[in-house]
């Protein structure tokens, strides 16, 4: 019997619009080995597939949609429409890069076909190339599907592996009529399956209120203000406007060190250092657009954060110990302070990391199956399924391991995610801590956000004032943050 989308599945495919594509991207960095092309890396996904069957299967719906749609294999499956080729003009920048990026982000996957891609694009200055990928936020769950960006990285530049047994052979695809035939017998057995595929298809935003207070309501001390948070609707904010169909796409790179030199000094988490550096990063951004900035202005994120199940087995035991649920925190942007910026985010991630459910950011980074682009997935898929209108903006934050990771033998320099935008979001945030870095992909409208590249270089500044604000704050002479800044405006160019 062919398996059938989940109801939560099915809304990532309802939700879709021109404007607004479903898909979640990763952006891998590598340095060139001898030896490596596009042939070898279609080699590598051709020997993966083998772990990840729904890479070759592709969505059929049911006539007169009485039920959610199933998944059938692609019995024309073609492993070089997915996984492509191209090429950046001399002299391959980092700004040629991420223009193509965005432009590859603005286009919808083809939903006749499995929904993911992969580019392997060439001609990146100093012998470097890059991966790009895509993939639909109905086909991730963490379980049955992993995101295709991270089952092609080997923790080991070896290339002496033994190749999975391979032993797919395509399903012939069911009839219009074996599909009504499946929709009724699943209709019997679970009564309740189309209730719940006719809810798919709304967005009710008192239910998805209520969800955010029981998710809230679970942190131990903080009930009250997560009730306040969630019941009232977002700040006004010029993150929030009209978007169209194509992206801006900006990365940003800061050493991890400097995040830990100020969690470590003021007894915060590393998340928190990157919350509290973001708000500052939007102060700056507000600040050159003319915004008015009074002492009360916040911007609220959706963070989605890993927790473990009850009764289930911890997460570095090797298992899938833990799922993604939704945090909503209001950034104090408003706050001249960078050290008062901190203090604030950090007591309102408190109440989290005291429900005894928080995943530690070293287990999560050795979590069996969930490597980072796994979890911006399911950072991505989390934010979808509360309304729109309780947070400006959505911020997802993994650590990844901080040793290399390889395709083909070719190590990886950087990694950065694509979160993709909500409908009448501007702006959405990504970063994964990797080898020593922390590496933002910032994602926004390419006409709301036309000064994207200013908020990119606000962001180590703001870094920056806060390990300032460290050394003020400390026994040690002060620093000066100005040629920290200096050094951090050339890093975003």
């Amino acid at each position: 019997m062919a398996d059938r989308l989940s109801s939560l599945d099915v809304s990532f495919l309802y939700l879709e619009e021109p404007t607004t594509p479903m898909h979640v991207g990763s952006v891998g960095v590598f340095e060139a080995v001898p030896g490596f092309s596009y042939e070898s890396l279609l080699a590598v996904v051709r020997r993966r597939l083998a772990f990840v069957p729904r890479y070759r299967q592709r969505v059929r719906w049911v006539p007169g949609h009485l039920a959610n749609p199933v998944w059938v294999d692609d019995e024309n499956f073609d492993l070089g429409f997915h996984v492509r080729r191209s090429a950046l003009p001399r002299p391959g920048r980092e700004e040629q890069l991420r223009d193509l990026v965005a432009r590859l982000m603005s286009r919808p996957l083809d939903r006749l076909r499995p929904l993911w891609e992969m580019y392997l694009v060439e001609g990146l200055s100093g012998g470097r190339f890059a991966l790009v990928s895509k993939t639909h936020q109905a086909m991730i769950d963490g379980v049955s599907a992993v995101d295709i960006g991270q089952v092609v990285l080997d923790a080991s530049a070896s290339l002496a592996e033994a190749p999975p047994v391979d032993t797919w052979h395509p399903t012939a695809e069911p009839s219009s009529l074996e599909l009504l035939a499946g929709a009724l017998s699943d209709s019997v057995r679970r009564p309740t399956e189309l209730v719940e595929t006719a809810r798919s298809v709304v967005n009710d935003w008192q239910q998805n209120t209520e969800r955010v207070l029981r998710v809230l309501g679970d942190a131990a001390g903080g009930l009250a203000t997560a009730m306040r948070t969630a019941a009232s609707p977002a700040p006004v904010s010029p993150l929030n406007a009209a978007i169209g169909a194509q992206r801006r796409f900006m990365t940003v790179e800061m050493p991890l060190s400097d995040f830990r030199l100020v969690r470590s000094a003021v007894g915060a988490s590393v998340n928190d250092v990157v919350l509290a550096t973001i708000a500052g990063a939007l102060r700056s951004w507000m600040f050159a657009r003319g915004v008015s900035v009074r002492s009360s202005t916040a911007v609220r994120a959706m963070v989605p954060l890993s927790v473990a199940l009850e009764g289930s087995a911890a997460a570095g035991s090797g298992g899938i110990g833990s799922r993604v649920t939704e945090y909503l925190v209001d950034l104090p942007v408003g706050e001249a302070s960078p050290a008062m910026r901190l203090h604030q985010v950090s007591y309102a991630m408190k109440a989290h990391r005291e429900t005894g459910r928080a995943v530690d950011a070293r287990s999560l980074a050795g979590m069996a199956g969930f490597g980072p682009p796994t979890l911006h997935a399911l950072g991505a898929r989390a934010a979808n399924t509360l309304s729109r209108r309780v947070f400006n903006l959505v911020v997802t934050n993994v650590p990844g391991p901080q040793t290399p990771l390889y395709v083909g033998g070719a190590p990886m320099l950087a990694t950065y995610p694509v979160v993709p935008l909500a409908k009448g979001q501007a702006l959405a945030i990504g970063l994964t801590s990797y080898n020593g870095r922390v590496c933002f992909g910032l994602n926004g409208d390419r006409d709301a956000m036309a000064d994207l590249s200013v908020l990119a270089s606000s962001l180590p500044e703001a870094l920056a004032e806060l390990v300032d604000s460290v050394g003020r704050s400390s026994s040690a002479p002060a620093r000066s943050a100005a040629p920290r800044k200096r050094a951090a405006r050339k890093r975003a160019r």
